[in-house]
């Protein structure tokens, strides 16, 4: 199956990430959100990471201009969906919100559309229980930022056909990515691996060990690691690491268990840059000190 056009459910930090890959990658985009205000400010996220790879000699002058021109908005999930080849959903990570979206997508996707979950943990086959086309359905884990990471993360049903696995593998190459194929499973692997080293690392953080700067210090200097657990868990969102935790607690058990100090923090409304503080404080959105 050829993809021609790519529908972005979504128009959050990943959502707007997926759609500048999109764009760039050749592929007629839809980017959708019920909110007009988040797409302003992810049509403006993705204008400004344009022209900053512009400036920086990572993309070419040409391509930019070509990758706005194929970039649409839409304010429903139906209209943005009617003519898409490959759907990518890129909401919050809540099961619910997420199969209502599948079963969406399965009563107004034109024929043979493939339905993608950008989800760093739930289940791939309870949502694809919703539709009728569950050859169709698969994850398409990107990393945030979209833009700077290189791996796609796909993951495969028991029911997924290997057309959607070529088809998304295509994608992926297009939107220069690497591919990594893994099985359906709770926090598939870099989840289940990350959430284990974030954990512990708040877990040393809330027993005095040693501070937020040098525990990620100590990742990046003595484990090669490009982003210390602590700012990483800012970057993504304390809340969204909370959820990836109680959900991989609840599947896979003990070792999971969230630690308390993350909990306090998501509780007091510290949840990393999208609000101005978590682990570390951060310039206002939208600041020098947000940028793409």
């Amino acid at each position: 199956m050829e993809v021609r056009t790519i529908a972005v459910i979504g128009a959050g930090t990943m959502g707007r990430g997926i759609a500048y890959a999109s764009a760039v990658g050749g592929y007629f985009t839809v980017l959708e959100d019920i909110s007009q205000a988040m797409l302003e400010q992810g049509l403006n996220w993705i204008r400004k990471a344009l022209d900053e790879g512009v400036a920086r000699g990572k993309v070419d002058a040409a391509t930019r201009d070509l990758a706005l021109r194929n970039l649409k908005t839409a304010d429903k999930v139906q209209d943005a969906i009617r003519d898409a080849d490959l759907i990518i959903e890129a909401v919050p990570e809540e099961m619910e919100m997420k199969l209502e979206l599948f079963t969406i997508f399965d009563k107004f996707a034109k024929p043979n559309a493939i339905f993608g979950s950008n989800t760093s943990s739930l289940s791939i086959t309870d949502m694809s229980d919703v539709t009728v086309c569950r050859d169709r359905c698969i994850g398409m884990h990107f990393f945030n930022p979209v833009p700077k990471m290189k791996l796609l993360e796909l993951v495969m049903t028991p029911f997924t056909s290997e057309e959607t696995l070529t088809t998304c593998r295509e994608v992926g190459r297009r939107v220069n990515k690497e591919v990594v194929v893994v099985k359906d499973s709770p926090g598939f692997v870099t989840s289940r691996v990350s959430a284990i080293i974030s954990n512990e690392a708040f877990a040393l953080l809330e027993s005095g060990v040693a501070s937020a700067e040098d525990i990620d210090k100590a990742l990046r200097l003595g484990l090669n690691h490009p982003m210390g657990p602590l700012e990483l868990a800012d970057l993504v969102g304390l809340d969204v690491c909370l959820h990836v935790l109680e959900y991989l607690h609840e599947t896979l058990g003990e070792k999971y268990r969230p630690n308390a100090l993350l909990q306090k923090y998501v509780r007091e409304g510290r949840l990393g840059r999208k609000s101005g503080r978590g682990v570390f404080e951060y310039a206002p959105q939208g600041s020098d000190g947000d940028k793409p």
